[in-house]
């Protein structure tokens, strides 16, 4: 069995960005991976009533962000496997992406078909968003050309028909969901971090609970980084590498946390999960 050392390394900060020059500039703050995100199928239909982000980012971004992107970092989410899956494969592919992720899938047959059109030529991460994927989620990892998993939260949430998308943290899901993981020593991750401080759930609870449950890997909000559309609004807005230093201090503690202090902070993160959901 893997231990939570043998899939916890430094926790890798990712970021939803096609504009070139914050994603050149987020890479040298330490962000771990540029997520360029051309999932459409569906996804208003899904998500529209709710405040959730819909991405308008287009194919040729792609090549944009890879001219600035070391590689290795640069990841791009796809639509659900439809289709028109592998000429989007295909596409995304020959303009630069390192990774490819699948989401909304609900099925191994369409994990495995998406996988075998990708043909090892670069590494698939699957988006684990719906109840049936969470149900497979030990036969997900083992499809050939998974490299990691990553728990999508938002249409979980809507999937399981939860009031509150941090609920899995406290009813056991996640729980059952990491442990699985860590059993096959595949990396990991889930859900979306503010800034220090900030969220209904704050950041630093947060990433209490990915320490106890040995993700290492998480997607900065959009409340992060305010929408910012060019690198001038960002810088404008913030200083991106305190914001990640302050992040990295808080991880740097759980690290070196004791099994008691990881119990209360999930119980502090019980208390504040419960109260949301009752309506306290």
């Amino acid at each position: 069995m893997a231990s939570h050392a043998d899939v916890w390394n430094v926790m890798q900060f990712w970021m939803i960005v096609n504009q070139p020059a914050i994603a050149g500039h987020i890479v040298e703050q330490g962000v771990g991976r540029i997520f360029i995100d051309l999932e459409h199928l569906g996804k208003q239909q899904r998500q529209g009533h709710l405040d959730t982000w819909m991405s308008s980012h287009l194919a040729s971004d792609i090549a944009g962000v890879r001219a600035v992107v070391e590689p290795g970092r640069l990841l791009v989410r796809l639509n659900p496997w439809h289709g028109g899956s592998a000429a989007e494969i295909t596409s995304a592919i020959a303009a630069g992406a390192d990774w490819l992720m699948l989401p909304m899938f609900r099925t191994l047959h369409e994990l495995e078909s998406f996988c075998t059109v990708v043909d090892g030529r670069v590494p698939v991460i699957p988006l684990v968003e719906t109840a049936e994927a969470l149900a497979l989620i030990t036969q997900v990892a083992r499809v050939p050309g998974v490299a990691e998993v990553f728990i999508g939260l938002n249409d979980l949430r809507l999937s399981l028909g939860l009031k509150f998308l941090f609920e899995p943290l406290v009813n056991g899901l996640l729980d059952r969901a990491a442990q699985q993981l860590r059993d096959l020593g595949i990396p990991w991750g889930f859900g979306g971090l503010a800034r220090h401080g900030e969220g209904l759930l704050p950041a630093e609870l947060i990433l209490g609970e990915h320490r106890r449950l040995g993700s290492s890997r998480v997607i900065l909000s959009r409340t992060f980084h305010r929408m910012a559309t060019s690198l001038e609004a960002l810088q404008a807005e913030m200083d991106f590498g305190t914001e990640i230093a302050k992040l990295r201090a808080v991880e740097q503690h759980w690290r070196t946390a004791s099994p008691a202090a990881l119990s209360a902070n999930h119980e502090q993160v019980r208390g504040i999960i419960d109260r949301i959901v009752s309506g306290a």
